[in-house]
């Protein structure tokens, strides 16, 4: 009768432990099913997010602003008087016949010699000298990551606090709008009658003090 007993207590213990086996070896087969599951749940979401349409500069719809056909292409002498522009600012018409060099201005240049730069392709971003300075520095921003054929100053002559002009284009904004002036410099920068590259001008500046 003990000996039945021994047998019947091995007998039962073996099985507690083969259980207990048993079940360390499931619960690991979860766990590494758990993981793979995830790994490919967020390979799964990385493919997917991969193929979602992401916004880039190229995407910034084209804005025309305003259009004033040209007043002619003229040249005319430093400081010479000529009929009065179509536009406010000017897109085109009388102009001197040296250029300014691409870049950012906190001081005013003349309009004769900046419509010759949107007789080039420029974009001329100009704005009322009591323009936000943070708004400035955001206009600022704009102009150096396009670089080359931008031209930024201040002009008080402006009726609105941001205006951008191109060649016969012009837009006028009566606050930052960063889709607007990327829009606008998409859709006319480099598309002047004259057409000098890039590298045959001066390089873009920020001309700025203590910038």
């Amino acid at each position: 009768m003990e000996n039945e007993n021994s047998q019947n207590e091995y007998f039962l213990k073996r099985e507690a432990k083969e259980k207990e086996t048993h079940a360390k070896e499931s619960k690991k087969k979860m766990k590494k099913l758990l993981v793979w599951a995830v790994v490919l749940v967020v390979a799964g979401l990385g493919f997917w997010t991969a193929k979602l349409p992401k916004f880039q500069a190229s995407d910034t719809p084209e804005v025309k602003g305003e259009f004033f056909p040209a007043q002619g292409r003229e040249h005319i002498a430093t400081g010479a008087t000529h009929p009065d522009y179509s536009s406010d600012p000017p897109t085109g018409g009388w102009h001197y016949d040296t250029t300014a060099q691409a870049g950012i201005y906190d001081k005013e240049l003349p309009d004769e010699q900046l419509i010759h730069n949107l007789e080039h392709g420029h974009v001329w971003l100009s704005y009322r000298p009591d323009l936000d300075p943070a708004v400035i520095d955001k206009l600022a921003e704009i102009a150096k990551s396009y670089g080359s054929k931008i031209i930024m100053a201040p002009r008080s002559k402006n009726t609105s606090p941001i205006a951008l002009a191109s060649w016969e284009y012009l837009l006028k904004l009566e606050s930052f709008d960063q889709l607007q002036v990327e829009g606008f410099i998409k859709a006319h920068r480099d598309k002047g009658p004259e057409k000098i590259p890039a590298m045959g001008e001066p390089g873009f500046k920020d001309f700025r003090e203590g910038k």
